[in-house]
């Protein structure tokens, strides 16, 4: 579940949390990135028990109702959508009842939450369309919650306020993991029963040392990396950088380095993404200038094997825009940069308890 994307998302986080915290261990650091990643896997495991929480809440109301209608004598309701069959074969999942068996957290303990998304479900179109369809399809119930998911789970602020105060990591997590758990909606087989397959933590080992490998080289390496952003940057002073720009290059440049496998040009993508995404509204076409600029002098010094295609022709700049765009720098921290400093903060709060003890 785990992937490069996340992985690279997380590397961006703690290599600013590292330069922000003054007690720069590169051992804890490492073990807090290692954690920070486990903690997106932990995530995934609990929204995925958020569907069985709701199924066991609307069941309850369900009996409730039936026992009133029986009182007075008058239509039970619908069972329909409490025993949803993608719902109860999640409900029955090995591996899902495993996983929260060791957890101390539970949707249980924050029932007002749950019961509010029971509410929103229930007066959705998409709810009552599904109970006055008369297809009672295994599809058909699996594709009732991949759409409750995408329109009421994914983008729920009351339910990002609650995952944010159980976890100081799962609020920037939420948007790749929801991904995987709508991927998995999808990947429910009937067959399978109750062992259907969840995704795991790592795709493979291989993505487990992409994470230490490129975290240490951003690292270790970074008087090197950032001299070659000195270099690169002859024309703009060096020190004017936002600092979530030089370390998103930092990091860029210790991925091209470090594994020959990954084409240039993937790298240089996949980090201007997150330059648009993390740092100032300038940062993205910066970025891609400067990490082309320093991937060709690394591949024509021999620092680098790998190729690129020729350059493209540039645009006239536009220095009005840089300025406009320049002011618009430090109005408030970017999103990385709150979520570095929640990590950083908690380091030395961990350090400081330490000593104390």
């Amino acid at each position: 579940m785990i992937n490069r994307e996340l992985i690279r998302i997380k590397i961006v986080q703690l290599t600013y949390a590292y330069y922000q915290n003054g007690n720069r261990n590169m051992d804890n650091a490492e073990k807090e990135l290692l954690f920070s990643l486990a903690k997106a896997y932990d995530l995934y495991n609990y929204l995925l028990a958020l569907i069985v929480s709701v199924t066991q809440e609307e069941r309850h109301r369900v009996e409730i109702a039936a026992n009133r209608a029986t009182r007075e004598g008058t239509e039970a309701p619908s069972q329909r959508f409490a025993y949803n069959k993608f719902a109860v074969q999640l409900e029955e999942n090995k591996q899902l009842n495993l996983f929260m068996e060791n957890q101390k957290r539970r949707w249980e303990d924050d029932m007002e939450a749950v019961r509010k998304l029971c509410d929103q479900i229930e007066q959705s179109t998409i709810y009552k369309e599904y109970m006055a369809s008369e297809d009672d399809s295994y599809d058909v119930d699996r594709e009732v919650w991949r759409k409750i998911y995408r329109t009421l789970i994914q983008e729920n602020p009351d339910l990002d306020a609650v995952l944010e105060e159980r976890s100081l990591y799962w609020n920037d997590d939420k948007e790749v993991v929801d991904t995987f758990v709508i991927k998995t909606i999808k990947r429910f087989d009937p067959e399978n029963k109750a062992d259907q397959e969840l995704l795991p933590e790592y795709r493979d080992e291989e993505d487990r040392e992409f994470a230490v490998k490129l975290f240490r080289a951003t690292i270790l390496n970074a008087d090197v990396y950032q001299r070659y952003m000195s270099e690169a940057s002859r024309n703009w002073d060096f020190s004017r950088l936002a600092y979530m720009d030089v370390v998103i290059m930092q990091i860029a440049i210790a991925e091209m380095l470090t594994f020959p496998n990954i084409p240039v040009t993937v790298t240089i993508n996949e980090y201007v993404d997150l330059a648009k995404l993390y740092s100032t509204p300038r940062s993205g076409g910066y970025i891609n200038g400067m990490l082309d600029t320093i991937a060709r002098h690394l591949i024509q010094t021999g620092m680098m094997m790998k190729t690129m295609p020729e350059p493209r022709p540039r645009h006239p700049h536009n220095e009005r825009q840089d300025n406009r765009a320049t002011r618009r720098e430090g109005r408030r921290p970017t999103i990385a940069q709150t979520s570095a400093q929640r990590v950083a903060n908690r380091q030395q709060q961990d350090s400081e308890q330490a000593v104390e003890e």
